[in-house]
């Protein structure tokens, strides 16, 4: 291949592409970490464009042209809190998440399932906090905060569906009553009360969150 393929009018290079979009990627997440600072600290609706901009060291316009308004830039926020970074990889495809489909058996899928309910909290507590403030000032964010429960509910129903191909479903209770008990627990909001309000350990939390999702679903009694 020869030095000056790809080389356009003006002489730019196409190798400098792969910088300018790392450039771009890591103004982005400047400009993320930014807005999650400030919209947890003074919640979305005193959070400006503008406070975003100062605190992430960029011109307002940056953000604006990387966002388009601050409902989507709330909406990578959560993405990336749920995720921990921001490659697009589904959460139930993340490592953290592989001893779930790891357990043979129900209460260790659920134990599994506890500590991934820890990861998410660690994370993702306040940010769920500020969107559940935020679901009131309009359509986008109502949209945004219905997808958040929706997720967790998916959530739920994957670990019930993991369950049930393991050993006969919970007894006494069909498949959606199921899901709702766990949907009940992977709350953050939990983590947030109990953690961060309450004080107890990370792994005190954990430990409280499966023997609740266990005894909810009838198991403690059920042969493993």
């Amino acid at each position: 291949m020869g030095v000056n393929r790809g080389v356009a009018g003006g002489g730019r290079r196409r190798y400098d592409s792969p910088l300018r979009e790392e450039r771009a990627r890591q103004t982005r997440q400047a400009i993320v970490t930014a807005a999650s600072r400030l919209f947890v600290a003074r919640g979305y609706a005193a959070t400006s464009f503008a406070d975003i901009a100062t605190e992430a060291t960029v011109a307002r316009p940056t953000v604006f042209a990387a966002f388009g308004s601050k409902a989507a830039l709330l909406r990578e926020v959560v993405d990336q809190a749920l995720a921990g970074d921001d490659e697009p990889v589904p959460v139930a495809e993340r490592a953290w998440f592989r001893p779930v489909w790891e357990g043979r058996t129900p209460r260790a899928v659920l134990e599994a399932y506890a500590g991934v309910c820890r990861v998410i909290g660690g994370r993702a507590a306040e940010v769920f906090e500020v969107v559940r403030r935020a679901a009131d000032e309009g359509p986008e964010l109502a949209d945004l905060w219905g997808t958040m429960q929706r997720n967790r509910r998916a959530g739920a129903t994957m670990v019930i569906d993991h369950i049930e191909g393991l050993a006969p479903g919970p007894p006494g209770l069909d498949h959606e009553r199921a899901v709702d008990v766990v949907w009940v627990f992977n709350d953050p909001s939990h983590y947030r009360s109990l953690v961060r309000g309450c004080g107890w350990s990370e792994q005190e939390y954990t430990a409280w969150i499966a023997d609740q999702m266990h005894h909810g679903l009838g198991l403690d009694a059920a042969c493993e």
